[in-house]
C-alpha cells in the first residue's frame, strides 16, 4: 500500500467530504464535472478520479432508501389525509426525483471515498 491510502479519516469527516463532494484524499478539491461525471482528477492534490467510478451502487442504495421511506409516508398520507390520484401522482414524483437528484452525487462521492478508504488495492491511482 502506498502512503496515500494510510490516511486514518474518521466516519464523520469522510461523510463530510462525501456531503461537500470533495476530494476523498485532501478533502478541498471538488470531484465533479457537471452534475455526475467525475473529474479526472483532483484539481487540489492531482488524485485520479476517472478511472474509480463506482458504477450503480449508489442508484441502488438509493432506490432501497428512498423506496423504504417514500412508500409507507405515500400510503400514510393516502389514509391520513385521502388526497385525489393525481396529488398523489405529482406529489410523489416531484419529491422522489427531487431526492434521488439532490441525495445522487454526494451518495456516489461517498462510496468513492470508501473505496479509497477501505480498498486501496481496487484504487487505479499511479
Amino acid at each position: 500500500m502506498s502512503g496515500d491510502h494510510q490516511t486514518k479519516t474518521s466516519f464523520f469527516e469522510t461523510l463530510k467530504h462525501a456531503i461537500l463532494c470533495r476530494c476523498p484524499r485532501c478533502g478541498r478539491g471538488q470531484i465533479f464535472d457537471g452534475v455526475l461525471t467525475l473529474k479526472d482528477s483532483c484539481p487540489s492534490c492531482g488524485l485520479t478520479l476517472a478511472d474509480n467510478d463506482n458504477g450503480d451502487g449508489p442508484a441502488v442504495f438509493l432506490i432501497f432508501i428512498l423506496g423504504f421511506s417514500l412508500v409507507p409516508l405515500a400510503l400514510w398520507v393516502d389514509y391520513a389525509f385521502t388526497p385525489s390520484l393525481w396529488v398523489h401522482a405529482i406529489l410523489w414524483s416531484v419529491l422522489g426525483l427531487g431526492l434521488t437528484v439532490g441525495m445522487l452525487r454526494p451518495a456516489k462521492a461517498y462510496v468513492l471515498a470508501l473505496i479509497y478508504k477501505h480498498r486501496p488495492d481496487m484504487w487505479k491511482n499511479k
